[in-house]
Parts: C-alpha cells; structure tokens; sequence
C-alpha cells in the first residue's frame, strides 16, 4: 500500500483518539505499525493509548521505541516518563524528565512532571524548584499552583502550601482541586472550622469525591461539637456514597485450617505511629499460619520499610497509582484477609476499593478511630475498654472483634533515653505537658487544662506540635488561647524535633501529661507513659475519646482515668502535690509496660493470629457445602 494511505489511516486514528474512541483509534495504529514498524507516529500513537488505557508495561515498551526514533522529541520524551512513572520506575522516569527540561527548559509540563516524579522518590526540595519553574512558565495555570501547594505541604511548609492555592483558585475559581487543596492546608495549620467549611464547599462542587469526604470525617473526630449518633450518621452516608457492589464469586478454598494469605493495605509501612504498633506483632505472626503480603501507600520508605519488608512475601507500594490499577493488583493477588489500617487518614482514600469487596474477609485495625461505615468492611479488630460491648456495637457497620485486652501492642524505641527524676524536684514547680497533634486541643481540651492550671499554682504548660516554629501560625495559635481565658503566660510552645530520640528526650521536662479531648493520645501516651510520665485522661463515650483508658488499664493505672471533668482536675492536681508519687510512676512505669498486655508482643501476635483465624472460619462456615473443601 502506498504512504499516502498509511497517512490517511493515520489521520482517521488520530480522529478517533481525540474524540475519545481509543480501542478504534488503538486498532488503526497497530494496522499502520505493521505496515511501517519505524513509523515514528504510529508507534508514539500507539503507546499514547496503551498509557491512557493503563497497559503500562505495552505503553513503556512502545514509548521508548518511539523515543529511539526520535530522541529530541519532547512531547514523546515527555509521555515515556509518565510511563516510567506508572510502571513504579520513578527513577529512570527522572532521567527521562530531565533530558525533557534540557531540550526545552520552557516546557512547564515537563517540569511539573519532574517535580511530581522528584516527589515520589522523596525528593521534595529539587521538586520544590522544579514546581517553581513550571509557576513562572505559567503563572495563571490553576492546576501548577495546585501541585506546588502539595508537596510545599508534604515539606510541612503549609502557609506556603495554602497560599498557593489561595492562587489556584485566583487563576481559575472554577478549577475545584484549587479549593480542596485549601482546605488540606487549613488542616494541616490546625485551622479546623475553616476546614471543615471548606471541605464542604470543596464537596459543593464535586460531591462524589470520596477523597475529600474521607478527609473531613476525620477532621470531625477532633470537634467537641457532635454527639456520637451524629458521627456515626457522617460515617454511614459516606459508606452509602460509595455505592453497593455484588459480592465476587471468590475463588479460594474455604478450608478453615489452612495457610492464609494476609494482606495489609497502609500508606504507613515506614516510621510512622502505626508501624510502631503493627512490627511487633508482624514480627511473631507464624510464617507457616500466614503468608503475609504488604502494601504500602506512601512515596516514602525508610529503614521501618526495610524491616517490614523482610517480614512479607510480597511487598508493593501504590503510591500514585489510579485505584483500577490497585484493584486489579490485589485481585490478582488473591488475599484471603484483606486488612486495612488508615481509614479515613490516609493521603489517598482506597477505602471505595474495599467497598468492592476484594477479599472475602475484610479487617479494619490500628489507623483510624471511628467506624469506616462500610458495609462490606466485615470486622473491626477493637478491646472491650475502647469499645464497650453494646453501646460501641451500634455506632459502627463492621463486626466489632475484641480480641485483647488492649488492642495496642506498643515497641518503645531502641534509643529511648532513662526517665531521669520528675522534673518539679529541679525547678520547684510542676510542668504539665502534652505532646499530642494539635488539632485534638479543642476548646474543652484548653478549658480543661485552663482550670487545672489554676488549681496549681505556680504550675505551668509545655505543649509540642508541627508548625508552632512558624510566626504566624504561632501568633493565630495564641490568639486562640487568649480567647478561652488561658494563662498565656504559663505556656511554652516547642516545635517538633528531629528525631524520636529528641522527641522523648522531652519528657525530662514534663511531670505529669494531660491528655486531650474528645481525641486521646495513642503513640504520645505510650510514650509519656515509658518515659515515667503519668497521663491523666478523659474517659468519652465513643472510641477516640477512650484510648489513652485503654492504655491506662492495661498497665494497671486506671486511677489515672476521670470520669468527668471534675475528676480530671482533681486527679491533675492530686499527682501535682505528691513528688513522691511522681518519682515512683518516674522509676517504675517502664516496667509495668513491659509486664503488661502492651509490651507483651508474642501474646498479642497470638491473640491476633486467633481472631484472623476465628474470622476465616466464619466466613468458610458462610459457603456454600457444595463450594467446602474437606
């Protein structure tokens, strides 16, 4: 056949692949590459649909062919990193990026997909630069300040992050992403009234963005505002928003006693508060009881990474990956438990994947403190303290499973420095402390610790927490106090430290920790506790504002535990009128952790691996006879 037909063969693809018709258009230039296998277009084209259509490894195959064709040719280099990017291979997408910005350094695509590959590989100050190059190539382009404000706050930079995009939305008030990357950023400065009202005006424009919706839920487990019911009805019209699947037809054998394969969906499987608590209990699961694949979802791994890996069979990392392509990953995996541990905190909701039913035994642990409001989320693995036997079962979707006496089992840090002596013995008076996020110091929260300072006099307050450095954010965080009547005075503000090592070095500070409210402490209670440092706590009644009493029984210091706010000041102010009490919690809390439910590791393994277990078994015991192998 003559050029002129395989051009014009290509010119009708090319009309089927703008209009959206790329199966049709896919068809042609696969006729044409037959034809002319060097044809530069017909293979570009052709790997151009393979990439849109998520056949990564066809798209990078054909990409860089098209890329050997033609070297220089920046829409061609530009679209093989893409590929790269999608294939997981992040780093060979980089070289690729960077020859795209060397031949055309004004090509602001180019950069903002370097930066975003930069960022996947956790290079967040080259990808900085890179953003701000695409923003001065295209400055009233919504979408380039969107990004920048992304990984500005993934560097922690958040008023920088929400003034970019304050300018996304200046360049484009109808982009939407422009608004909901305001409202993370509100979130992450702490602000969040102003979150969760632009959350919702976010939701206005894109209601089926279960993204945002999931995001704002867990802002209001920190408002003291809503009953439990309430909460629980924002939960369950998420769930509803998710749709209803059908069941799949699941292909494994519903043998009870058999090897499972266990697989655990998190975006932190790094040096996060959650892996503290899940790496010792992966660490004695029985290899020959469990084959254990992990997922990560995040862009960062790290030495936590590294160990937990050498625990899995399989491991994979999702991050950036569309959910079609995570759900076909793990189906084709075949997990008979399938365990997620974020809920509605993590950087990217996969939850609508579980509503699709991917395994046929679907865990919710650790993460998240509240209900997913799933239906098909099947159990949530829980203790009796947490969540009360009754009254806890009718504010969530899943199968409440308590299956210990605490559902924590907590690691200290090999580096932990010796609690040392209370603090007070020093400095002839009482330093309360709390390290918690700041977004759970609510207002009851300040008022609580407002009077409790005033019970005691000369005592003053050490708080912690991400972001208290920045001047303006410092200043609107001390304007919020002033309003409450709290002794601005009394109160020392420290920004985050370096390392944990810095971190629990502070609790030499610190002689008594006063919990928040409604949103308890997890990892900082642990903490404080094996630094010798009592905690008082609230007790609610839902399962976030009854944490830090799990905890608290668990190593047999309920005293420690009110009822209501006139026992939480009464306890406050008792432990800070007895040093002898403080120098003996000093030197022996440590080990009541080690003795107790908390710091016994292989029991807990155990008690986890039983209730895996005993979940199978319902679920072998719900098929058919027919189906049952003997």
């Amino acid at each position: 056949m003559s050029a002129d037909h395989h051009q014009r063969q290509l010119q009708e693809a090319i009309v089927h692949h703008r209009a959206g018709r790329l199966d049709q258009a896919g068809t042609i230039y696969r006729r044409v590459r037959a034809a002319l296998p060097n044809n530069f277009d017909a293979v570009h084209l052709s790997g151009i649909v393979a990439l849109q259509q998520g056949r990564a490894t066809e798209a990078l195959d054909l990409l860089t062919r098209a890329h050997r064709l033609a070297p220089k040719n920046v829409p061609c280099a530009l679209r093989l990193g893409h590929a790269f990017i999608a294939g997981g291979r992040a780093a060979e997408a980089e070289a690729v990026l960077r020859a795209v910005v060397a031949l055309d350094g004004k090509s602001a695509e180019g950069w903002e997909t370097l930066a975003y590959c930069l960022k996947l590989q956790d290079k967040l100050a080259p990808a900085i630069e890179c953003h701000r190059h695409a923003v001065s190539l295209q400055p009233k382009f919504a979408k380039s300040w969107y990004n920048f404000g992304l990984t500005l706050s993934l560097s922690g930079r958040y008023a920088e992050a929400l003034a970019c995009h304050e300018k996304a939305i200046a360049a484009d008030p109808a982009y939407t992403k422009g608004w909901y990357g305001r409202a993370q950023a509100y979130h992450q400065m702490h602000r969040l009234p102003e979150a969760i009202a632009a959350y919702e005006k976010f939701l206005e424009l894109e209601p089926g963005n279960h993204e945002a919706r999931t995001y704002r839920l867990f802002a209001l487990n920190h408002t003291d505002g809503l009953t439990r019911e309430q909460l629980f009805a924002e939960h369950v019209a998420f769930g509803r928003a998710t749709g209803s699947h059908p069941v799949p037809d699941f292909p494994q054998t519903s043998e009870s006693g058999r090897r499972l394969r266990v697989a655990i969906l998190s975006p932190d499987l790094r040096a996060h508060s959650c892996a503290y608590f899940l790496e010792p209990l992966l660490r004695h699961l029985d290899p020959a009881q469990f084959e254990l694949y992990l997922y990560h979802d995040h862009f960062r791994e790290d030495a936590v990474s590294t160990r937990l890996k050498a625990l899995a069979a399989v491991w994979r990392n999702f991050v950036g990956q569309p959910s079609e392509a995570v759900e076909q990953a793990i189906r084709a995996d075949q997990p008979d438990i399938l365990i997620d541990l974020a809920g509605h905190t993590g950087m990217t909701s996969r939850l609508p994947l579980f509503a699709k039913h991917l395994a046929p035994v679907q865990v919710n642990y650790l993460g998240y403190p509240n209900t997913t409001g799933l239906t098909a989320m099947h159990y949530r693995f829980t203790d009796g303290v947490v969540d009360p036997v009754g009254e806890a079962d009718a504010i969530a979707t899943e199968k409440l499973v308590r299956f210990a006496p605490t559902a924590w089992a907590y690691e200290p840090p090999l580096n932990a420095p010796d609690p040392g002596l209370p603090p007070c013995v020093a400095t002839g008076h009482v330093t309360f402390g709390c390290f918690n996020s700041l977004n759970k110091i609510s207002d009851t929260t300040l008022n609580l610790w407002a009077r409790v300072l005033a019970t005691v006099p000369g005592s003053k307050l050490l708080l912690k927490g991400r972001g208290l450095s920045d001047p303006a954010s410092r200043q609107r965080y001390l304007d919020r106090v002033a309003t409450t009547n709290f002794p601005v005075d009394r109160v020392e503000f420290l920004e985050r430290t370096a390392t944990t090592e810095q971190h629990l070095a502070l609790y030499s500070r610190v002689d008594i920790s006063l919990d928040t409210f409604p949103y308890h402490g997890t990892t900082t209670t642990c903490e404080a506790l094996w630094m010798g440092v009592p905690v008082v706590t609230l007790m609610g009644d839902r399962h976030v504002s009854r944490v830090s009493g799990s905890l608290l029984t668990a190593i047999g210091r309920s005293e420690w535990i009110a009822s209501n706010a006139e026992d939480y000041i009464r306890m406050a102010s008792q432990l800070a009128n007895d040093p002898i009490v403080l120098a003996t919690a000093r030197a022996g809390l440590r080990e009541q952790v080690t003795k107790s439910s908390l710091g016994d590791h292989l029991g807990q393994s155990a008690r986890l691996a039983s209730a895996l277990r005993q979940c199978w078994t319902a679920w072998c015991a719900s098929r058919p006879a027919a189906r049952a192998v003997a």
